[in-house]
């Protein structure tokens, strides 16, 4: 099966380049962030067209959720179980059938932010990484195959950024926001792309602003973590590059994963 996860940083404004990746990847499941509409101006027809269901968590104009999968979604969750004060729509679950008559449980997760940090933004960021990880570890105990997908806003170390001393105080790569991912690695989940590589400088988000994608001045903020019984099936992952250059690309990559039968 393959598994995508990508800030479309507008779902509006990047359905073409959405749509022709769809056509061209062919993706069994794709968990999307930052849609940046409502629900009712979700292009659901579109997407269905294009041989998808959607469980969607909308919100205008900010944030925004969405899973799609070739296959029903047979449950859903909306919205970070234990994180019910949140009025952001950042969270999404589903369990969809696998290739071979289980299941797999996936989220699309857009975690906060947390800039500037003196703000209010940062203890809401750290409280929904706690919120996060007890959600994640209740999931543990169900031992089935589970992937967490999606922007975590959370640089995890040195090699996942260009410049580690200039995003030193930057709430991505602060002390207190590696350790709260470390956490989840902690319970239990594997960092996909770190089970197939330990190369520095794979990035997924490139800013707008200052010529990044061309100096290739980019984070690894997009992640996959996976359970015990996801990381025993992982095959491959992918950073696709290609889609930052396109036309009105989204200032972040997809990125993939393939289980193995």
């Amino acid at each position: 099966m393959l598994i995508v996860s990508w800030n479309v940083n507008s779902i509006r404004q990047r359905l073409a380049p959405l749509l022709s990746f769809l056509r061209e990847k062919s993706p069994d499941i794709v968990c999307l962030q930052e849609l940046k509409c409502e629900e009712a101006a979700f292009p659901r027809s579109e997407i269905e067209d294009a041989g998808y269901n959607a469980l969607v968590q909308g919100q205008k104009t900010f944030n925004g959720v969405a899973i799609l999968s070739r296959r029903p979604i047979q449950e859903s969750v909306i919205g970070l179980p234990g994180f019910n004060e949140d009025v952001q729509s950042r969270y999404v679950e589903a369990i969809i059938a696998d290739d071979q008559g289980g299941i797999i449980r996936v989220a699309s997760i857009y975690a906060p932010n947390g800039n500037p940090v003196e703000s209010e933004k940062y203890p809401y960021k750290l409280a929904y990484m706690a919120a996060l990880e007890r959600h994640a570890k209740d999931l543990l105990q169900q031992e089935e195959v589970t992937i967490l997908a999606g922007d975590y806003n959370i640089i995890p170390d040195a090699r996942d950024v260009y410049d580690p001393i200039a995003w030193s105080k930057d709430a991505l790569f602060l002390p207190s926001s590696r350790a709260a991912f470390q956490r989840l690695i902690n319970l239990g989940y594997s960092d996909a792309l770190r089970c197939v590589t330990d190369e520095p400088g794979r990035y997924t988000f490139w800013d707008y602003q200052a010529g990044a994608w061309q100096k290739n001045h980019g984070l690894r903020i997009d992640h996959f973590l996976l359970s015990p019984r996801a990381a025993d099936r992982l095959a491959r992952v992918e950073i696709i590059k290609s889609f930052r250059s396109g036309e009105k690309p989204s200032d972040h990559v997809p990125i993939s994963l393939e289980l193995s039968a």
